[in-house]
């Protein structure tokens, strides 16, 4: 493998090397299939399959025939380290994929993120006191980006899992504007320095800074407005892997980061539009939920019965179903899925009512319903399903509450104000399955409940579809 084939500006080009450059070139033909596949529900876990291989080719093909400047290969006590790190990895990242619920998948995908995020600032870290290293500012962002991506998906992860509040981002987006102009000020100084290894320690402070900038600018984030955070961590942890591979020169490390990058800051923008929000207010940390609607709450609740429920859905002529984190949580997605195939044999047109942020992440009511069998053509996104609203007899919605709220459209001092929706309320008749009248994630209250055409079934979303269920199926 070590056979020389040329040489170019003193550079030696190998078999080894040449059989190495071929299979990252393969790998990212694979990781780009893969993406492809993604972009659609039916073939996605096709696509991370293909991703997969590419990723694996990439791993083993550098472990055999990687060679440093010395053209030395990879010593076979780091390969060992490599092989057991990998494994253990690999065994874990079964474990857990095989026990999370479905309600914990949002927690999970903000961990892992986490962990790409931590892995690209050690190397960051690491690399900066290599008297070898020549690529000094691609090092200090890639330690900055990934301590942020780090600690910004750790508190991603708390305030999901309900263990971390919000905190008001009224005076947040100060504090964050300085600590982002520190640490343009500190990578600068740490650069411009004749021998910038001889002020090492500055990184260390560099290195806290970005964590602590990354805890805060996710801090006061809250409401329906995580799915678009934990997006743009996803491209920050993308970023991260790019610059490292800079750093190591390795082609398939720079091809994967840049295109999860590219895909997280490209679903970032898509979601920032959903929840008519900017980009500079996310970065920044200046949205988040509270507050209260004026004008709407302390109306009249009116409720409906199961029997009633029932005829209503049975004898419609077409019924929407808007998914919510409520759904996920009472692991109803199989009930309402049979709920649509008896509405379905009566001769009623089922359809559901996709919102770009309901859940807590991108695509979560997607995977969930995909998870019971669900058709995919029978998932319309918002913009689509509005254009039905008025032709809909019956809009059912299942433990979603801010994606619905009518405050997005008619109280400007509503924290969602300006928030594209469902417009649910223009349905002829709404039914909304809640646990309680509790608020929803956004922490405001949805005037939609006390409308003319709405009617409440209280109670656990998977119980309460079971009772529509067997009630349906007697008519």
């Amino acid at each position: 493998m070590d056979t020389i084939l040329t040489t170019y500006n003193g550079v030696e080009f190998t078999i080894g090397t040449a059989i190495l450059e071929f299979s990252y070139l393969l790998a990212a033909i694979l990781f780009v299939y893969g993406l492809k596949l993604l972009s659609r529900p039916e073939t996605a876990r096709k696509g991370n399959l293909w991703a997969a291989v590419g990723m694996v080719l990439a791993m083993i093909t550098t472990l055999l025939l990687h060679t440093d400047s010395s053209g030395s290969h990879i010593k076979m006590t780091n390969a060992i380290v490599i092989i057991l790190t990998v494994a253990v990895g690999s065994v874990l990242g079964l474990i857990i994929s095989k026990r999370v619920k479905m309600t914990a998948m949002p927690q999970l995908v903000s961990f892992f993120n986490a962990t790409g995020g931590l892995a690209s600032a050690l190397v960051g870290l690491l690399e900066f006191s290599n008297p070898g290293n020549e690529s000094l500012l691609v090092t200090l962002l890639g330690l900055i980006v990934g301590s942020v991506a780090f600690s910004g998906s750790m508190i991603a992860y708390g305030k999901l899992d309900g263990k971390i509040g919000n905190v008001s981002a009224g005076f947040m987006k100060y504090i964050n504007f300085l600590i982002l102009a520190g640490l343009v000020i500190l990578t600068v100084y740490i650069l411009m320095q004749p021998d910038p290894h001889a002020v090492s320690s500055l990184v260390y402070i560099l290195f806290a800074a970005a964590l602590i900038y990354g805890v805060l600018f996710v801090l006061p984030i809250g409401g329906a407005d995580m799915p678009v955070v934990i997006s743009l961590l996803n491209s920050l942890t993308g970023i991260a892997a790019a610059l490292a591979g800079f750093i190591y020169n390795n082609q398939a490390m720079i091809l994967g980061g840049i295109l999860v990058g590219a895909a997280g800051s490209i679903l970032t923008l898509l979601m920032c539009k959903a929840m008519n929000r900017s980009l500079m207010n996310v970065i920044l940390g200046g949205f988040g939920g509270g507050g209260t609607v004026q004008g709407d709450e302390g109306g009249t609740i009116k409720e409906i019965s199961v029997s009633d429920a029932s005829i209503l859905l049975a004898y419609s002529k077409k019924v929407v179903i808007v998914p919510g984190y409520g759904l996920a949580v009472a692991q109803a997605q199989h009930t309402v899925h049979e709920l649509e195939k008896i509405l379905e044999s009566k001769g009623v047109s089922v359809k559901y009512g996709i919102h770009p942020v309901a859940g807590r992440m991108p695509g979560h009511m997607n995977v969930l319903l995909a998870e019971a069998d669900v058709s995919y053509d029978k998932l319309v996104e918002m913009d689509e399903i509005n254009k039905e609203m008025e032709t809909t007899d019956v809009i059912i919605i299942v433990g979603a509450n801010d994606v619905v709220n009518p405050s997005a459209n008619d109280h400007p001092g509503s924290p969602i104000y300006g928030m594209p929706i469902i417009n649910a309320e223009k349905a002829k008749n709404v039914i909304v399955m809640k646990r309680g009248m509790g608020k929803g994630y956004a922490g405001i209250e949805n005037p939609l409940f006390f409308k003319d055409n709405t009617r409440m079934f209280f109670g656990n979303a998977k119980d309460s579809l079971q009772k529509l269920v067997n009630e349906v199926n007697t008519l």
